[in-house]
């Protein structure tokens, strides 16, 4: 049964397309994101470190977090997070500690190596916004409601979840 013959009479027919456009955008502008950071880290020589553990510094920042923490605070999304700290750690980017309360959980935060990522990461993003906005392709109104609609649709996907139990 496709999409189209099984959509409910109150879902409109251009609304659906729509919405699968979208959800296809998105997919596509994670991966796009995820090239444009290996791209700069290719460009500055940097071939330890990978686009999915770069935003990962980046996403930590200055805060000393679990990995449970990571994917509640919605810094990462990723099934292998676990693998991706480990790595982290191992090659110097993070410092990890077993926590005090819990000693099954371990509290990870960045080293100078990994606030260095983070740092160009940051230095990227600046420069994104920078072009995006001199260039007229997205002023604060247009920014702010994109932002504002994303969470709605988060919102909404976070409801549907709780509810199904």
């Amino acid at each position: 049964m496709s999409i189209h013959s099984s959509m409910g009479g109150g879902t409109d027919q251009g609304f659906m397309t729509s919405y699968l456009d979208a959800l296809s955008l998105v997919e596509r502008l994670h991966r796009l994101l995820l090239d444009v950071i290996k791209d700069e880290f290719e460009r500055l020589g940097i071939i330890d470190v990978n686009a999915v553990q770069a935003l990962l510094l980046f996403n930590i920042g200055d805060n000393e977090v679990t990995a449970g923490e990571l994917k509640s605070r919605g810094y990462y999304q990723g099934s292998n997070v676990s693998y991706n700290l480990k790595k982290l750690v191992e090659m110097g980017y993070m410092h990890h500690q077993r926590c005090e309360i819990d000693r099954r959980s371990v509290r990870v935060r960045l080293t100078q190596r990994g606030r260095e990522i983070r740092d160009i990461v940051e230095d990227l993003f600046v420069r994104h916004a920078d072009g995006l906005q001199t260039k007229n392709v997205l002023t604060l109104e247009g920014i702010d409601d994109i932002s504002g609609a994303l969470r709605r649709v988060e919102r909404y996907w976070t409801d549907q979840i709780r509810y199904i139990y």
